[in-house]
């Protein structure tokens, strides 16, 4: 990820732009990670709503029915404390 001082990204925002389609782009303001330039796909990537474990259950490949969801009776093993 390049890091760009807020006033060079603002005098050079085309290019900020153009580099954001290859990594997101760090601003920084007085040293400090202020904000961060990303492209509008990468975007949408992380602004989509996540999945309900309902829907993504509804998704798999395997039917629910098909899963083996029978927990083991084993108790563990003894420990001396």
């Amino acid at each position: 990820m390049q890091a760009w001082q807020l006033q060079d990204a603002k005098n050079r925002l085309s290019e900020v732009i153009r580099q954001s389609h290859q990594a997101p782009q760090l601003i920084t303001l007085r040293g400090k990670e202020e904000a961060v330039v990303l492209s509008f796909d990468d975007y949408k990537r992380l602004a989509q709503p996540k999945q309900s474990w309902l829907e993504l259950m509804s998704a798999a490949p395997v039917e629910i029915h098909e899963l083996d969801l029978q927990r083991s009776g084993d108790i563990g093993r003894s420990v001396d404390l």
